[in-house]
């Protein structure tokens, strides 16, 4: 296996524990943050991220291995998880967590190689892709989201931070 793939599974299978750590079993008003309208809180990053174990990152590392360029992938509805704030946090993360396994299993299973890596695939709009760009991609979409959580968490006490405010970059964006 790549040492990138080793890599980028060593952060990726972490990302469940490290959700379940920050989430389960918070009062509801930790839950309930959002950053505004129509923005994600921590009920809907689950689900988004759920979504992609479902449709994104291990169907289209197939359709480049199975097909290249000539088939374009799916294109992916950030949104398409079902209404995640009525699901509880423990089942949401038992269903991330279950995925991602699976998923870490059958990329672990295909010991790809850094010409594998260099395959190409066509993304509906970015145009030409790797399978390489694909993998970190994953990486880094997770890390995003769990600092969007940490973010969305942080505002419940903007309020009550008092002076200390300015020192908090988290608070400052």
């Amino acid at each position: 296996m790549d040492p990138v793939v080793s890599e980028a599974i060593s952060v990726l299978e972490r990302s469940p524990s490290v959700l379940r750590a920050l989430l389960h079993g918070l009062p509801a008003p930790w839950l309930a943050r959002h950053e505004g309208e129509d923005a994600f809180g921590p009920h809907e990053i689950l689900g988004h991220l759920i979504q992609g174990e479902k449709t994104d990152w291990v169907p289209r590392a197939r359709v480049i291995l199975e097909h290249g360029v000539a088939q374009p992938f799916v294109p992916f509805d950030r949104h398409g998880f079902r209404d995640a704030s009525k699901v509880s946090m423990p089942e949401l993360l038992d269903e991330f967590e279950a995925l991602r396994k699976s998923n870490l299993e059958f990329l672990a299973s295909l010991s790809l190689s850094p010409s594998q890596l260099a395959l190409q695939g066509r993304h509906p709009e970015l145009g030409t892709v790797t399978l390489g760009e694909l993998l970190a991609t994953w990486v880094v979409h997770d890390l995003n989201h769990i600092a969007q959580v940490l973010r969305v968490m942080s505002t419940r006490y903007q309020a009550v931070v008092g002076p200390w405010k300015q020192y908090l970059g988290i608070l400052n964006r």
